[in-house]
């Protein structure tokens, strides 16, 4: 099969999105499939490594320019999409005919060129893997209104591009009802799929023993009960609870590690000052492989998420932090990834915004309660075999791709 996966960002970038489109590339190339990417030079943040060139030639990596403006700004990050838009459509217009073509979301609605791509070559299948949705993000954070001229124009492109689309992958229920709410056509309209994202197994396997994360000693954080946000902290995430548990808890043995970045990283820094929150440490992105000596770092993983971001965006962080067999403390609407994580495999709590009480005693619970932190380390790592590891996602891949491309091979039924 000749497979084409789109999006902006790819390793060695920083970016999450970036990850889940190289382990499908590579997962889909080892079974025998032909598959392109078209990305960019990179730059999710900062932080983030140029792009690397590849002796191999599956996947065949296509790294267009990009001027790498970052996301410090709206204009930047708009010249970024911009420029990738347009030079993703001009190399779909040049690639041989496509079996499928499987389109992430940054930048919104870039899966247009691969309807480009199909214009040319009408049999190419073509599959929107969800990561964000648009334009509800830009209208939930205040970026365009509503029912405005925009979000009408921009939700009227979704419905024809849905309707042109073969397949949709969701990343849980809550996107999963949103968007087939919203843009499902009665007839002839895509089929509908929930897969998580993942984390792959190999990389964390049972007996992982990281070596000690550097930066984490100028804080002495080995003698204290760690809490760890790992990654983007943005719109779709709040701390006033956190900060206040933290104000609280402040002459016990705990440190609060945010690691990433994000718009709400100055607002933590502030509260850090105004409050003086010693135990509240903040560090920049680190890059991939020195998360699993961050994680190792923790006694437990702290996700949060707004109402108005519930349906719109699925946190990836979760994946990771249950590989690492961390007990996970949920503060955010019910449904969603971590929420449905939590409920089915016990492997967390899951506390509403305000509820400084419940973050309370279930950090103290984790630091006295040896036997009741090691009980949810156990469901953690369950949740991540049996759910959020790469032996069970891509697997359902494969049968998507079967579905869709008669020659497409189902796959093992492990990734390893």
């Amino acid at each position: 099969m000749r497979l084409t996966i789109i999006n902006q960002f790819y390793v060695p970038d920083l970016a999450p999105t970036g990850h889940m489109a190289a382990s499908l590339a590579n997962h889909r190339a080892h079974l025998g499939d032909k598959v392109t990417v078209v990305t960019s030079t990179g730059g999710y943040v900062p932080q983030s490594r140029v792009d690397e060139s590849s002796p191999e030639d599956n996947p065949d990596v296509h790294r267009l320019w990009t001027p790498r403006a970052g996301k410090g700004s709206a204009l930047a990050r708009l010249a970024d999409y911009a420029t990738f838009t347009v030079l993703a459509a001009l190399r779909m217009l040049t690639l041989p005919g496509q079996d499928v073509i499987v389109s992430l979301t940054t930048p919104p609605f870039i899966a247009w060129t691969a309807l480009l791509h199909r214009v040319f070559h009408p049999s190419a299948s073509v599959v929107l893997w969800n990561m964000d949705c648009y334009p509800e993000i830009a209208e939930r954070t205040g970026v365009i209104r509503q029912g405005g001229i925009i979000s009408r124009l921009l939700r009227w492109l979704n419905r024809r591009l849905y309707r042109q689309l073969t397949s949709v992958v969701c990343l849980d229920k809550s996107m999963y009802a949103l968007l087939r709410g919203s843009y499902d056509q009665p007839q002839n309209g895509p089929t509908w799929h929930v897969i998580p994202n993942w984390e792959p197994k190999a990389q964390f396997p049972r007996d992982l023993k990281p070596p000690t994360w550097p930066a984490g000693t100028q804080w002495d954080i080995e003698s204290r009960f760690v809490v760890l946000y790992l990654g983007n902290a943005g719109f779709g995430h709040s701390f006033e609870s956190v900060v206040a548990a933290a104000e609280r808890l402040s002459d016990e043995s705990f440190a609060w590690l945010f690691v990433g970045g994000g718009s709400k990283y100055a607002w933590l820094r502030k509260q850090k000052a105004s409050h003086g929150l010693e135990s509240l440490h903040l560090a920049s992105y680190v890059p991939k492989e020195e998360t699993p000596s961050v994680l190792a770092s923790a006694g437990c993983a702290l996700i949060t998420m707004n109402e108005n971001a519930l349906g719109v965006v699925s946190p990836s962080k979760l994946h990771a932090c249950l590989a690492m067999g961390l007990p996970i403390l949920y503060i955010g609407p019910p449904g969603g990834n971590v929420d449905e994580a939590i409920h089915r495999y016990g492997c967390g709590v899951s506390l509403r915004h305000g509820d400084v009480d419940g973050i309370v005693a279930f950090v103290r619970r984790l630091a006295d309660d040896p036997e009741a932190r090691l009980e949810m380390s156990q469901k953690a790592r369950a949740a991540f075999e049996q759910a959020y590891c790469d032996s069970q996602t891509l697997p359902q891949f494969d049968r998507l791709l079967a579905s869709i491309a008669p020659e497409a091979d189902a796959g093992p039924t492990s990734a390893g």
